[in-house]
């Protein structure tokens, strides 16, 4: 398929700036072998599951991967963006930084009052970087400094709009998140509540943790018209040996298995044997779904309403068929439903 066949006319009023309480957001229902289309409300998601079925949860924890801080000599104002942890014992980090013109290898940056410190050390691509921190500390201590000092990634799309604010550094995360990594929330699962999951499990249904630590380039804009020539980032994920047992039951007993966004589904189906049942696995993968794609695992997919000519769009148009999940697209316009980050959801089923 053709980048283009993606694009659509999004109002930038229909960008969720602010996310609704959890649980409370909209739901659309999409049904693949009727067309039927639903109007619900977040809490709804409960009636569309039955005892046996499994939900794949991506437990990842966004840490606060935006730095603020000054250039040695000049005391020149930068922004360095986390990306990923090269080297622990030497502090190595993947990062993007603004301005990046200013920015050379040899350069010292200052963050905090001097609290921390790093250098940087090689040119990556022209906006990229890789630093390293001149810290003594423990691995623990270090990512609590960085915790204190950083910033609640959330994408260009809302801060081109309004600040972040303390509120954004408990809402920009899953209440299941548990292994620190990624630097922007796998967004479907924020909609969940305690109660919520609770009843879920009460009506016999599990959850399966996946990790998949969320890169920007989830978020890359791609920039090539032939979908087969995209490549994406690679992403560490992982997923564990009781997790493929949940869902291996549940492929065995032909039950409902749902990727709670679509960070959870390129996991699970990164890691498929030849019985098409999921191995457990822990590694990196640079998976990228778009139509046509066999399924190998799940059969249920909830996701937020992504983005035009994003690769999040494009996994959904796979999951749920290009021109129904594009029909349901424009009729979310229409009903103004609210997109991207802090947005509502779509369950495609």
């Amino acid at each position: 398929m053709k980048l283009s066949e993606f694009k659509f006319d999004l109002p930038q009023s229909l960008i969720a700036l602010h996310p609704s309480d959890r649980g409370e957001s909209r739901l659309m229902v999409v049904h693949r072998k009727t067309g039927e289309i639903e109007h619900k409300t977040f809490a709804d998601v409960i009636n569309y599951f039955d005892d046996g079925d499994v939900m794949a949860i991506n437990d990842t924890k966004v840490f606060p991967a935006r730095l603020y801080g000054q250039k040695e000599k000049t005391g020149a104002k930068i922004e360095v963006f986390l990306l990923r942890e090269l080297n622990r014992e030497m502090r190595l980090w993947d990062v993007l930084v603004d301005p990046a013109r200013k920015i050379r290898v040899g350069n010292k940056l200052y963050f905090g009052d001097s609290d921390l410190v790093a250098e940087v050390i090689d040119n990556t691509t022209s906006r990229g970087r890789t630093i390293r921190f001149l810290y003594d500390g423990d691995n623990d201590a270090f990512m609590k400094l960085v915790d204190e000092l950083g910033e609640t990634p959330l994408p260009p799309e809302i801060i081109s709009r309004r600040k972040v604010e303390s509120a954004d550094r408990e809402r920009f995360q899953t209440i299941f998140a548990e292994h620190v990594g990624a630097v922007a929330a796998p967004t479907a699962g924020m909609h969940f509540t305690k109660a919520i999951m609770k009843r879920l499990e009460i009506k016999g249904v599990s959850f399966a943790p996946v990790t998949l630590h969320v890169g920007l380039g989830t978020f890359r804009t791609v920039d090539v018209e032939d979908l087969t020539k995209h490549k994406t980032d690679s992403e560490n994920y992982r997923i564990t040996q009781s997790t493929a047992e949940v869902v291996n039951k549940a492929i065995d007993g032909k039950k409902r298995i749902c990727a709670v966004g679509t960070t959870s589904l390129r996991a699970i189906e990164s890691s498929v044997s030849a019985s098409g049942h999921l191995k457990p696995v822990e590694g990196w993968t640079d998976k990228f779904v778009f139509p046509p794609y066999d399924f190998k695992i799940a059969n249920a997919l909830l996701s937020n309403f992504q983005l035009p000519e994003s690769i999040l769009l494009m996994a959904a148009c796979a999951f749920g068929g290009f021109d129904l999940v594009m029909k349901a697209y424009d009729i979310a316009i229409k009903e103004k439903y609210k997109f991207f980050t802090y947005g509502d959801a779509m369950l495609i089923i």
